[in-house]
């Protein structure tokens, strides 16, 4: 096998991090030919001098020549989309909607994408979607569920015609079991206490709220093509089982590891082959038992928001996005409680009024929807 080249957008967070751990296990498999920042540069610097990449991208625009400085090596850059130029394989692991960019530079070039980034899917998978039939473009999913889901349908579905149901698994966040009576005064501390993944912060919010779970149901539509009514939510504690699929003679297939994200990370680097570290090796004589609930939609809107915005499609996939981030924000600085995410994206949701017709929906729109959704939840927060 040649060596691939890999380009990651947001080199320094969780993804990234890890992105870059899968690497260094594989020595020789992988040459790192690009990794992007927004303004974490003093990590992307040790990075770089680690990897020796070719470019360099630093969205913030007043640390580029310190990097640059840091760098003679490398072409500093400032736009992230740019990475994908020299990558066989470019990694999204940015954060949130701003991702967008990275998504579709790197299919419409034709390249393969993993991505962790999955608002950029959520909120414009009308746009996303004819990218994908780019010659040589291919998504491959990042996210453990997704990963687990791509893993099963690979295995064994020889039609979209056998699939009966998709099982997303969740862990159920710090707050699992709990009331809503119980959460209205939890603290930033306690929501980002993730029982089993180390993540970012927006992600564990959105872990803790259920609104992970509800955004991958929206991109679980988007990357397999399953309805609404096919795609199942079930809280998993133990996080071994990553997800299902269930076919029409009542089989189900299962993808079952460790929770390490270096697993489906290597997936994603690999593909159509598997990497040869077992990050996600089950030891069977410990594991001792695997539990499955139904979520509480009483607790926890949003799952049962993301649903909602799922099946009325167009922009509100977007709004939803956009009114989260909004509120998590909020949320991290203080501004608002745990129970007034929900509140707020749901007083957004209500406001959208958007039918824009899909089949011609531009990049531009998106962002237009997006801007206009991100203006109604401040309005919210403001009240």
């Amino acid at each position: 096998m040649s060596t691939v080249r890999v380009a990651i957008a947001g080199s320094t967070g969780s993804i990234g991090t890890q992105t870059l751990d899968v690497v260094r296990a594989e020595a020789g498999d992988y040459e790192i030919v690009g990794l992007g920042v927004g303004s974490s540069v003093e990590a992307l610097i040790a990075q770089a001098n680690e990897f020796r990449p070719k470019v360099v991208a630093v969205a913030d625009p007043s640390r580029r020549s310190e990097v640059a400085a840091a760098l003679p090596f490398a072409e500093v850059i400032a736009d992230l989309a740019d990475l994908a130029a020299d990558a066989d394989v470019v990694v999204n692991g940015v954060v949130g909607f701003a991702g967008l960019d990275v998504t579709v530079a790197t299919l419409r070039g034709g390249k393969r994408l993993a991505l962790a980034n999955k608002e950029s899917l959520i909120a414009a998978g009308p746009v996303v979607q004819p990218l994908r039939s780019v010659p040589g473009a291919e998504l491959v999913p990042v996210d453990s569920e997704h990963c687990a889901v791509h893993q099963c349908l690979r295995s064994s579905a020889r039609s979209a015609a056998e699939l009966s149901r998709i099982v997303l698994t969740a862990s159920g966040g710090p707050f699992r079991g709990r009331m809503a009576a119980e959460l209205a005064d939890v603290g930033v501390e306690q929501a980002l206490a993730h029982p089993t993944w180390k993540m970012g912060p927006k992600i564990t919010i959105d872990s803790s709220t259920l609104m992970n779970k509800g955004l991958e149901v929206i991109e679980a539509h988007e990357l397999f093509g399953a309805s609404y009514d096919q795609i199942e939510v079930v809280v998993h504690p133990q996080s071994i089982i990553h997800s299902m699929v269930e076919f029409t003679d009542g089989a189900t297939i299962a993808q079952l590891s460790m929770p390490d994200m270096r697993l489906p990370i290597g997936y994603a680097l690999a593909y159509p082959n598997r990497i040869g570290t077992p990050f996600g090796r089950v030891d069977w004589t410990t594991l001792q038992r695997l539990d499955f609930e139904a979520p509480d939609l009483g607790t926890f809107r949003c799952l049962a928001l993301a649903y909602a915005a799922g099946r009325v499609g167009g922009t509100a996939p977007a709004w939803l996005s956009a009114a989260n981030e909004e509120a998590v924000e909020a949320f991290l600085a203080g501004r608002i409680r745990w129970t007034q995410i929900a509140d707020v994206c749901d007083a957004v949701l209500q406001q959208h009024t958007e039918t824009t017709d899909t089949s011609t929906m531009s990049v531009e729109d998106i962002v237009a929807a997006d801007a206009t959704a991100r203006r109604a939840a401040q309005g919210v927060l403001s009240r």
